[in-house]
């Protein structure tokens, strides 16, 4: 529980995403009180082309929901991340994605599903359970018509989702900046009954200060006189003022000298919390994007037995020996892929080195259709054998090390190609930090997987 001048504060991460131009970034400042210091396209070039390039975060407060009452919260905070729509920007979206509790799922209304809208539904589709739909820039549809064709949007919008996970998704039409960027401000035209479903729809996402700290950095800047700020979100534990941190790819610790939550000075923050931490003699260059932890907390990988799962929307093979991209957080790396799965018949659902596993030539796709128990839940169907295979692995060889916790969600993709694909999203399983195996490790590993001349491993 994060302690501001408006009591207890429960934050939300919120993540704006959507089609370039759909007007993501209008809506999140019509909605924000509170801007952070990376919000709003400030960045130079973003001004000069006109559209979202990096992550941007701001802040609004409600009271607590009456859902929420009896809480120890006295405040509900939002915490928008603001996505770029540019197809070009899908790892940026992949990493902003990451560290959200709750989508908001943006379409202009004159065009309504385009090729980043269906990406961005994808992802969050990986990434987390409620999802709240805008129509924007409904002032565009003739003031005598506009009913009528909110109400054909809206349908094709149901439509669309009632085949994903999100098919009871409040979808609320608005126009954040009526008239476009010249247009007047502060005239938006739906915002408060947008922020009445937020709160309805809204849950009390998981927290905990229990674990190792673990802090995803966005944004890194020095501040003369005073030190080097490292902007980000708190994904695992907690931290307070005075605690010794470690940059993990730098293997550089530092005692942090003071924090920050939207402006507002804090001696504590939890996971979930949006903070910024100052620290000295730290030299802002060295650091854009990447985690820093609690000393020893995180070790840098150089390969992973992960847990996957196929994106259902892609139809091509995701093979063995095959290479594409993994992100994990803000980084993204290419990786030569293995694939094994448990014996036909046989359903563990963690990877165990005391466990023998067959080589699968591919990735299988087709979920179980039948009610089974929930110790087969996580199996699939093979459908030239009609029998149940377990829980699928793969072994990833990254081409350069990361840094990355246990449990960390890996979305795979082929970000080289003419259109974009997601492939498939994984839980890293089973992390090594060595350059190569030892001779037992890869005499278990035999069994599932061909046998590399040098293995560079790690990760879950």
């Amino acid at each position: 529980i994060r302690m501001a001048a408006s009591g207890r504060v429960l934050n939300v991460n919120l993540g704006v995403l959507g089609h370039i131009d759909s007007g993501k970034t209008s809506l999140a400042k019509a909605l924000s009180t509170t801007a952070s210091t990376a919000s709003f396209d400030k960045h130079p070039e973003s001004k000069e082309r006109g559209i979202t390039l990096d992550l941007g975060f701001s802040s609004f407060a409600v009271p607590l929901p009456k859902h929420m009452e009896g809480l120890p919260y006295d405040t509900l905070q939002y915490t928008l991340v603001d996505c770029p729509g540019h197809a070009s920007l899908i790892r940026t979206i992949i990493g902003g994605a990451q560290i959200i509790d709750m989508m908001m799922l943006v379409v202009d209304a004159t065009k309504g599903i385009q090729t980043q809208t269906a990406e961005c539904l994808v992802i969050g589709e990986i990434l987390c359970d409620r999802m709240v739909v805008v129509i924007n820039k409904i002032d565009l549809f003739p003031e005598a018509k506009r009913d009528n064709s909110i109400e054909k949007m809206t349908k094709r919008l149901s439509k669309t989702l009632a085949s994903t996970k999100f098919a009871s998704s409040p979808i609320i039409p608005v126009s954040a900046k009526p008239g476009g960027p010249e247009g007047p401000e502060n005239e938006s035209i739906g915002v408060d009954r947008l922020i009445e479903a937020l709160n309805s729809f809204s849950s009390v996402p998981r927290r905990s200060s229990v674990g190792p700290f673990i802090f995803s950095v966005d944004h890194c800047f020095g501040i003369r006189g005073q030190g080097t700020v490292m902007t980000g979100t708190i994904l695992n534990g907690s931290v307070a003022v005075n605690d010794t941190v470690e940059i993990p790819s730098l293997k550089v610790a530092k005692k942090v000298k003071s924090m920050q939550s939207f402006h507002q000075p804090i001696q504590r923050a939890m996971q979930g919390d949006r903070v910024g931490m100052c620290v000295t003699q730290f030299d802002p260059k060295q650091l854009e994007r990447g985690l820093v932890c609690m000393p020893g907390a995180l070790s840098t990988l150089y390969g992973a037995i992960v847990s996957m799962h196929k994106i259902q929307y892609f139809k091509g093979p995701v093979a063995t020996k095959s290479k594409f991209h993994v992100t994990v957080g803000h980084d993204t790396v290419m990786a030569r892929l293995s694939i094994f799965g448990s014996p036909p018949g046989s359903v563990p659902r963690d990877f165990s080195f005391d466990q023998e596993y067959c080589h699968q030539d591919e990735l299988l796709a087709k979920p179980m259709s039948s009610p089974q128990p929930a110790a087969v839940a996580a199996a699939v169907v093979d459908d030239d054998k009609d029998v149940v295979i377990g829980v699928q692995f793969g072994l990833l060889v990254f081409e350069r090390p990361v840094t990355c916790p246990l449990d960390s969600l890996i979305i795979g993709s082929r970000l080289d190609a003419d259109i974009r694909i997601l492939l498939m999203h994984a839980c890293v399983s089973c992390q090594w930090c060595c350059r190569r195996f030892g001779i037992c490790t890869v005499q278990l590993l035999l069994l599932c997987v061909e046998a590399f001349d040098s293995f560079i491993v790690g990760t879950r």
